[in-house]
């Protein structure tokens, strides 16, 4: 039965890694075509068809997940595998392709939907490697035949670990279009929010690590047996 498993990891991991080159590639095409550089993304009257991409590309990653996994719980971990390593792998090709980022505190544009997302390099690769690790836990302890550890409080604070990471990747252009700014989704990324985010890291890793991790084996006394003389 494991083998199976690390077998159906293994081809969720290929197909992710697959997503990973054609997307860098995808994005180093736009940056010549369109003139983008790592200060500012402009993609002029193509804002409509990257949204409608991006969309696509969480379809597939769902819909890799769903066919991998064999319920609900195996279906969320495959997608997360799939996810982080699509995300962690984007990075590392457009480095080989084009060399960027430069560090792992390179600004980027990370998403469009609903409203832009901005961050370091690095803030997105932690959470990815967190979905990996997360997921890969889950399916081992469910393959075991043990239930996952999810109750209401951890997934409260999971979920609002979630909310904040997420206020803290749009706020630039949540603050921008609150404040009534016309360029509110094309401002070039601002100071990020680390103590907001590490605390948003915590909360998510804290609970989701606590509902996954290998049960430890609890010893039972073997009876004594007596021997009669």
């Amino acid at each position: 039965m494991m083998r199976n498993l690390w077998k159906r990891i293994g081809w969720t991991t290929a197909y992710a890694l697959g997503m990973g080159y054609l997307e860098a590639a995808v994005v180093v095409y736009l940056r010549g075509l369109l003139n983008i550089t790592n200060a500012t993304v402009e993609l002029h009257g193509y804002m409509g068809i990257e949204i409608g991409r991006e969309a696509a590309t969480l379809v597939m990653l769902a819909a890799v997940g769903w066919l991998a996994g064999r319920n609900w719980r195996e279906r969320g971990a495959y997608w997360a595998i799939a996810f982080g390593v699509w995300d962690m792998s984007y990075y590392l090709f457009l480095k080989v392709l084009i060399g960027w980022p430069e560090s792992f505190l390179s600004p980027d544009v990370l998403f469009l939907i609903p409203v832009r997302w901005t961050g370091p390099v690095l803030a997105p690769v932690l959470i990815s490697a967190l979905m990996c690790v997360t997921a890969v836990l889950a399916l081992v302890r469910l393959e075991r035949g043990h239930e996952l550890g999810l109750t209401g409080p951890r997934l409260f604070v999971g979920m609002m670990g979630g909310l904040l990471a997420l206020f803290v990747f749009m706020s630039d252009a949540l603050l921008a279009l609150a404040a009534g700014r016309p360029d509110w989704n094309l401002l070039p990324p601002g100071e990020f929010r680390w103590p907001l985010f590490i605390m948003a890291l915590i909360l998510m890793a804290a609970p989701s690590l606590a509902a996954v991790w290998p049960e430890s084996k609890k010893y039972e006394p073997q009876s004594e047996v007596n021997h009669g003389d």
